[in-house]
């Protein structure tokens, strides 16, 4: 699984050292009603933590007796906690005899232990014992197919045996229960990540789970679980960009285990598993001394370390394995490699660089942002911005040992990829020579910070800053610092550290459009479904689940008392909410109309990004976009357009003002439009070779509303290439006169705050100063007023165009032709207009049928019969009132896997199992999520948009929290045999010909190919 990106977390203010101070005693609930006087009254544990001065997440880090380490943030955005539940070790830890290891341990963690997950642990143990053995003997027996094959048949006999014992899916159930979102964990090199989003009232409870899984690992559904992660490597062979970065990171790291093995493993050790070696691992590196809890939320800081401590202080301390890294030799002339793919050729340059707690890596994070920063970069700017690619970008991998940085771009029509090549190094022969304007740094910090202070509204980034600080074995007060330390980089350090490590040897991919000549793919085994085991539960989930919890109770917006609404002169409608955490806003222009109005508003919308003004030009005007820490976006959809503007308040008027010139004055640009519509043609042609955009987009929109579609409705090549600048233009001028509402969200006052603001100042820069603080105590409204440029009598937009959507009456399978190892399918069928009396029972069913991995569909096709690695289903509402609702069910799989697959998903979209225990699971998640939701900041409005599109006028959310605890399993019966079972199929396929089985695909409807011609339009 990826590794996300976490942010570094800055100091807002100055740091000082580090502050070691000690918990309050917890306050009982309860005093005893009498005390024994022979016995000394007990005395509540003190607990030391560790603070920093100017922490702008004011954590507490506590560190156990057992050496657990605990960061706490108290974070009251919505009662709930993002927890994360780091082990310091990873795919760089797996034996090179068993690579993967790290990563394969990390799905069967959510297995269950001797206590969660198994109904009678005894029985249970005794096969999973012979199982382990039969393991070992079956890797002894590479060279003997026979004896393997009756290995194997005596390991999927003895599973099923096992599997009778065990609660498929426990661990999901309980965290379901208790009302957990996000579910899930992720491996990387470093480390391997376990997380929950969980309501702040459910602490202990989740506390209980998580110490249980920690202290113990059992192995239970082993072979159904490792069919499931053979599927995500086939899923990685079918991945062009994972098999480019792959091939990069094994040149750059030719000794070190970043290149040596990945994080997924060979084919060779996933097919020779070994429980023993798992098993090590685990003893070896999942004990409390190697492993952090991050927590971020709605919490308390004494009651919630005592609560972990009683859980996780009874797991024992034990000695940690050294991890030695190799030591790479210098790259000294370039390393080249080609992948081929069905996917649109780019080049990938990547550069090797010291690790994590180096000043170098500092830099690194410096020369990233100095070449590409979305806005003003080097990259941006020079190869973006001037189309001179059709499109690049850099990022770094920052690890303990190493750390890469990665330069990566696609070619234009008719570019070859070593030209390509050569623009990408020029770039960075500009960092080295210092050939860069002396303002961007200090703009990069500037707006580094920005978007830092914007990831403290998310406790995701906060919890996730802990990870980061504890895998690197930073000192939370060293990785503050960090923040002062970036804000020191000269230009002179820049250049010093770009000549040292961006020289003539770096690794090279070239990836080409081709068939990879040493494709592979993991051979499915024969494998009989296990049953599991709904209706029952182990004695230690019903201890947990019985817990007594304090109750929560939903907030629900009020659209009149959560919104604040007023007009401008003009006539536009303003909705304003207000930020009271930060100095940051969010503008928006709402337009309703899109491409179905005019196919060319979203040329019109990608043009602006290319124009400069009278006064500037395009690029100069993202230079002082970014000097001024604001960023502006114009978007256009179907029947929506967005005009936006967000970055620092205090900069809010000159923002403004160089956002408004430029809507009602872009200066026509004819070479770049010429440039524009040839960059338009080759991602066209780069969209056919995506399978991704084939399957979810082109079909998809191809089954609704047939050929003349949404999709398909733009202009042809002929008509691109007629374009006149002024055309496109005059559409953006014409964006203001149109219709249209203002969204709000941001620190200044709705009305003015400022009654007396003068006309006119003097035009010096300290009269220049002082007017712009006058201003930035101007209301919202005073200021859109002055600044947004609107005629007297604002136009309707003009008609869209209606596409009907097709009834889907017929039995029908669509497939594509793509070369890939799996096939992906889309069961696809039309619902009722959108309803929103159905919206209740739409939730509830989703929950329990399709939308979790605790749910029918992942249990049966994944847990059950190990058909896949992704599995769902869904009832998808419309999201406008009018239109219809669709029932998506989805599955990925080998193709050889066809047949059981396509037969297990129609056998439970046409009989639906019933499962009690699921179904009571399924409405505490609802009510429980919702009773913790909180929608805030700019949500808000955003909730009040799509309410408003659905002719609602209220919080749905209070209707499904209503309703669902009256709901019984005949009402989903009820709903699922009118709505799903039964209802005619259109299904969606896409594999490779040589691989998909025709005589399976017409045993559901008559079968057509589709060329890409057809479901593109071009």
């Amino acid at each position: 699984m990826k590794k996300p990106l976490l942010l570094l977390v800055p100091a807002l203010a100055t740091l000082g050292l580090t502050q070691c101070q000690t918990t309050k005693p917890a306050v009982s609930a309860a005093a005893p009603a009498t005390e024994t006087a022979a016995s000394p009254a007990s005395q509540p544990k003190e607990y030391t933590y560790q603070t920093v001065e100017g922490d702008p997440l004011k954590a507490r880090i506590y560190t156990l007796d057992n050496g657990l380490t605990v960061y706490l943030s108290d974070y009251k955005d919505a009662p709930r906690i993002q927890t994360y539940l780091a082990v310091r070790a990873g795919s760089k830890n797996d034996p090179s005899t068993a690579t993967g290891l790290a990563h394969y341990l990390e799905h069967m963690v959510f297995k269950g232990t001797s206590r969660l997950g198994t109904q009678n642990w005894a029985a249970e143990k005794v096969e999973l014992d012979k199982i382990e053995a039969l393991y070992e003997q079956y890797r002894a027996q590479r060279n003997d197919p026979a004896a393997r094959k009756r290995t194997y048949h005596q390991i999927d006999s003895i599973s099923g045996v096992a599997a009778k014992y065990a609660v498929a899916n426990e661990y999901d159930k309980v965290m379901g229960a208790i009302g957990a979102k996000g579910s899930n964990a992720y491996t990387s090199v470093e480390q391997t990540v376990y997380q929950e989003d969980i309501p702040s009232n459910q602490l202990e409870k989740w506390a209980a789970v998580q110490a249980e899984r920690l202290g113990e690992m059992v192995p239970r559904l082993f072979h159904t679980e490792l069919e499931a992660v053979y599927e995500e490597k086939n899923r990685g062979l079918d991945s062009d960009f994972r098999k480019e970065y792959e091939a990069l990171s094994a040149s750059l790291y030719q000794k070190h285990e970043y290149g040596t093995q990945t994080t997924i493993g060979t084919i060779d050790h996933l097919q020779n598993p070994s429980i023993t070696e798992i098993k090590k691992y685990f003893g070896q590196y999942y004990v409390p001394n190697n492993v952090a809890l991050c927590l971020s939320g709605d919490l308390d800081y004494d009651q919630t370390i005592r609560v972990i401590d009683q859980y996780f202080g009874k797991l024992q301390r034990k000695p940690v394995p050294a991890f030695t890294p190799a030591q790479e030799a210098p790259i000294i002339a370039p390393i080249v490699k080609q992948v081929l793919g069905p996917d649109a050729e780019n080049v990938m340059l990547g550069f090797r660089l010291p690790g994590t707690n180096t000043r170098e890596a500092l830099v690194l994070r410096m020369i990233d942002k100095i070449l590409s920063n979305g806005q003003a970069g080097l990259i941006d700017l020079d190869l973006n911005q001037k189309q001179v690619v059709l499109s690049a970008a850099s990022f770094t991998d920052i690890n303990n040992d190493y750390s890469s940085h990665i330069l990566y771009a696609t070619p234009r029509q008719g570019q070859k990829l070593e030209q390509v090549r050569d623009l990408l190094l020029a770039e960075l022969t500009k960092v080295k020579k210092g050939d860069f304007p002396e303002w961007l740094i200090p703009a990069i910090i500037n707006n580094e910070q920005l978007q830092r202070t914007k990831s403290y509204e998310s406790n995701e980034a906060r919890a996730g800053a802990f990870v980061a600080a504890f895998v690197a074995r930073a000192d939370w007060k060293d990785y503050l610092k960090q923040t002062d330390d970036f804000g020191t980089i000269t230009r002179e350090e820049v250049m010093r550290v770009a000549n040292q490590y961006y020289g003539p040897g770096y690794a090279l991919v070239y990836k080409r459009t081709g068939q990879d000549p040493n494709k592979v793919k993991v051979v499915k085994p024969a494998i009989t479904p296990v049953p599991v085991n709904r209706e029952v539960a182990s004695d230690f989930y019903k201890q947990v689940t019985t817990k007594p919890t304090p109750a929560l109770q939903p907030v629900f917006l009020d659209y009149k008392k959560d919104i604040q609404e007023t007009k401008l002169a003009s006539g536009v409608p303003v909705y304003y909410t207000h930020n009271e955490e930060n100095n940051l806003f969010n503008l928006y222009y709402v337009l309703d109309l899109g491409t179905n109005n005019d196919p060319k508003l979203g040329l019109a919308t990608d043009y602006l990004q290319y124009l400069g003004t009278g006064k500037y030009t395009a690029a100069q005007l993202q230079q002082e976009f970014y000097k001024l820490g604001c960023s502006f976006a114009v978007s256009s959809g179907q029947d929506r357009t967005y005009v936006s503007l967000s970055g620092l308040d205090s900069n809010f008027e000159p923002a403004l003002q160089l956002f408004e010139s430029l809507l009602h004055a872009p200066k026509p640009d004819a070479a770049a439009l010429q440039n524009m519509v040839a960059g338009v043609l080759k991602a066209r042609q780069d969209a056919k070779l995506n399978k991704g955009v084939i399957l979810n987009q082109a079909l998809v929109n191809y089954a609704k509303y047939g050929a003349k579609n949404p999709f398909t409705s733009q202009l042809s090549e002929k008509e691109l290439k007629a374009l006149k600048p002024e055309q496109l233009t005059s559409l953006i001028q014409k964006l203001p006169t149109y219709q249209h509402r203002v969204l709000y969200y941001g620190p200044r006052d709705m009305q003015n705050s400022a009654d007396n603001l003068p006309e006119k100042v003097g035009v010096t820069p300290q009269h220049l100063a002082n007017y712009n603080e006058v201003l930035s105590q101007a209301g919202i409204v005073r200021t859109l007023a002055r600044l947004h440029q609107t005629p007297a009598k604002l136009t309707p937009p003009p008609a869209a165009k209606d596409f009907i959507e097709q009834p889907l009456t017929d039995r029908k399978v669509y497939w594509v032709d793509y070369n890939m190892v799996q096939a992906e399918i889309l069961f696809l069928s039309k619902g009722p207009v959108y309803d929103k009396g159905l919206v209740p029972t739409t939730s509830l069913y989703n929950e329990y049928f399709g939308g979790s991995m605790g749910s029918i569909v992942f249990q049966e096709l994944r847990e059950s019969k190990a058909l896949a690695y992704s599995a769902s289903s869904r009832f998808a509402s419309a999201d406008k009132a009018g239109r219809s609702s669709y029932n998506l069910s989805y599955i990925g799989t080998q193709s050889d896997k066809l047949p059981e697959a396509m037969a297990g998903m129609n056998t439970l979209l046409n009989d639906m199992p019933a499962a009690e225990a699921n179904l009571q699971i399924a409405k505490d998640a609802i009510r429980n999520s919702i009773a913790t939701e909180r929608i805030t900041k700019s949500d808000i409005l955003f909730s009040y948009e799509r309410a408003k599109r659905l002719g609602l006028d209220y919080d749905l959310r209070r209707d499904v929290y209503e309703q669902t605890p009256n709901m019984s399993f005949q009402d989903l019966l009820k709903f699922q045999q009118a709505r799903v079972k039964g209802q005619p199929q259109t299904i969606l396929v896409i594999g490779s010909k040589d691989r998909l089985n025709f005589k399976e695909l017409a045993k559901y409807g008559q079968v057509q190919q589709l060329t890409l011609k057809e479901i593109f339009g071009y």
